[in-house]
């Protein structure tokens, strides 16, 4: 694998953003590329993975960038999971948070609690979503 660089910046293309989604299984809402680009841009912080021009990978945050940080979208393309690039993420994004001073947050399922528990990340309370018709 050739080196990943890591940006703030968005790709060029937002439909790679789309074909994340869609690869993982994540776009049951039925989201088209102006959601994505919407969410990406409306967030407080993101970061994106390229190989060469290529996303591969990416997390954003939501923030009122004083006390809370929500980190959400935290995605890497199957073929390259495995590979620390959602770590390297997720480390850049809490050293965000940190330096801002705001504490990072995050939901997810019971599976990747693991994964999140290795990266400093604790139980604290009791997630619940009301699901709406959109």
């Amino acid at each position: 694998m050739k080196k990943i660089d890591y940006t703030t910046q968005p790709p060029r293309d937002s439909g790679e953003l789309l074909n994340i989604y869609e690869s993982l299984g994540w776009n049951s809402l039925k989201l088209t590329v102006n959601d994505l680009e919407q969410m990406c841009t409306q967030s407080w912080h993101a970061v994106y993975a390229f190989d060469e021009q290529q996303l591969v990978g990416m997390g954003r945050v939501i923030s009122d960038g004083v006390v809370t940080a929500i980190i959400c979208g935290v995605c890497v393309l199957p073929s390259y999971q495995s590979k620390g690039i959602g770590k390297e993420i997720l480390n850049r994004i809490i050293n965000h948070c940190e330096q801002n001073r705001v504490i990072p947050q995050l939901m997810c399922v019971e599976s990747l609690e693991s994964y999140y528990k290795e990266l400093g990340f604790k139980k604290f309370s009791i997630g619940m979503t009301k699901n709406m018709n959109r």
